[in-house]
């Protein structure tokens, strides 16, 4: 058997792109031989669609995309994440196609609702439990919280005699998040006996990212095979065929549609046999390398930028250089993101700025191959203070200088933004935000704060290991 997890990085709203996409890795999985082509949890309309669910025209738009995914499948079975809805009730849903036919509708019946989820304000949870069969091979199908919940759906599956599990998730990453899955699923792997295919989105997404590194489990608990982090990728994957079933249980399957302990109402649709265009050469399965913890932040970072700035339209980032670590650290990130020809520095010194910010700042500039643009403010402050001083006093020490300063240089970088059409890009840490060390109204200006969930001492280590 022939599986593909097609690890994709879809657009909220963007229901032609993200079909293109889907139907690019159901054309490359059909002349790989593939009986089956896996997709992410809510593939069609991007991940997470939050308020727009509560617009019924997003729905049926969504719905009406799946309609032209169902036209362009031919004979190889495709499980793709949609937006269903049934009356008023929308579900966070599975769509099996095949020959231009939706066999089966699974509704997610695990809603998450803690941390970044919120599921539970727009789906109604499933109430059935799906099983497809291809060939002699019973296929159980959930969705994402449905796995982690144990026991739960994948029990009940396993215990009907599904030997393959496929899961279809959108997994926001945090450290060390690929590690707990992996453990997560060798559990469940082992628990019920069975394959485990688990696929996961890639890309950033307004504040979060999804890292990808889908993968195969083998009943031993073995990953016999695992996608690249952080990048798009169909990843194909050979098992055994699985006969664990014979054809009178099919039978009493498709007769009684309740499970033993009838909890869920079972589903259950056959697939059609692939009618290959040529045999399988078989080749050992990909088993990508998890990255070091600092290469997958900093990798994950370049993904979060780079789809913050394009996915909303931006082509180019703007960014103030201090000539200190995080302000180098976040130039990194951009240039490895957008290309240098799409990041402008500005390096803005008062009369407090020493020569060595300025030095530091300019070598980033030349590592990077980066312009970099010298916008003194020096008479701007003073500017500044002779209009305050006669109602206000000394603006120019304390406080009110040191902010004042900051707040210049916002202004000059929005003012860039607004002139050229550039994102400006925040260079501000978690340290300093979590112990309120920055300027409202200036340093804290910008479209996306790249260092946002970074810790100043993590900040030093990923840029030890770039350098």
């Amino acid at each position: 058997m022939r599986i593909a997890l097609g690890q994709l990085n879809p657009t909220v709203g963007a229901f032609a792109d993200n079909l293109d996409k889907i139907t690019a890795g159901v054309e490359s999985a059909l002349v790989k031989g593939c009986d089956l082509i896996m997709f992410p949890e809510l593939t069609l309309c991007g991940y997470p669609p939050e308020d727009l669910l509560l617009n019924r025209s997003f729905v049926e738009a969504n719905k009406s995309y799946l309609k032209k995914l169902i036209a362009r499948v031919g004979n190889i079975a495709v499980i793709c994440g949609f937006a269903g809805s049934r009356g008023h009730e929308v579900h966070n849903a599975a769509a099996v196609i095949q020959n231009h036919r939706l066999m089966m509708t699974y509704n997610k019946v695990a809603l998450p609702n803690y941390g970044v989820f919120d599921e539970k304000r727009y789906f109604q949870p499933g109430t059935e439990m799906p099983l497809l069969r291809l060939r002699n091979t019973l296929i159980g199908i959930n969705i994402c919280e449905d796995i982690w919940l144990c026991p739960g759906i994948t029990e009940q599956q396993a215990a009907f005699g599904a030997r393959v599990i496929l899961n279809i998730s959108a997994s926001p990453y945090h450290i060390h998040k690929a590690h707990e899955r992996i453990e997560m699923l060798r559990d469940r792997a082992l628990r019920n006996n069975s394959h485990v295919f688990y696929v996961n989105m890639v890309g950033g997404q307004d504040e979060l990212i999804f890292d990808g590194a889908s993968l195969a489990i083998d009943p031993k608990g073995k990953v016999i095979a695992r996608a690249d982090q952080f990048r798009e990728e169909l990843l194909i994957v050979d098992i055994p065929e699985a006969r664990t079933v014979n054809n009178l249980a099919f039978e009493l399957i498709k007769r009684a549609g309740i499970n033993p302990d009838r909890q869920f109402p079972i589903i259950y649709s056959e697939l059609s046999d692939t009618a290959r265009k040529s045999p399988i050469r078989k080749s050992p399965n990909k088993v990508a390398k998890l990255l070091t913890p600092e290469e997958e932040v900093f990798q994950g970072l370049v993904l979060a930028t780079r789809d913050y700035v394009l996915k909303n339209g931006f082509r180019h980032a703007v960014i103030g250089m201090s000539g200190g670590i995080d302000s180098a650290l976040t130039a990194a990130v951009a240039v490895e993101a957008l290309g240098k020809d799409n990041v402008h520095l500005i390096f803005m010194p008062s009369r407090f700025t020493s020569e060595l910010s300025h030095h530091a700042a300019l070598k980033q500039a030349r590592l990077l191959g980066v312009k970099m643009s010298d916008l003194p403010i020096i008479d701007l402050f003073e500017d500044y203070a002779e209009l305050m001083n006669p109602v206000f006093g000394d603006c120019t020490t304390g406080l009110p200088g040191e902010n004042l300063q900051a707040r210049i240089r916002g202004n000059l970088l929005m003012a860039y933004s607004n002139k050229f059409g550039a994102l400006v890009l925040n260079t501000s840490n978690k340290s300093e935000a979590a112990v309120g060390y920055t300027t409202l109204y200036g340093d804290m200006v910008g479209g996306f704060a790249v260092l946002e969930d970074i810790p100043k001492t993590l900040v030093y280590k990923i840029s030890k290991h770039l350098n």
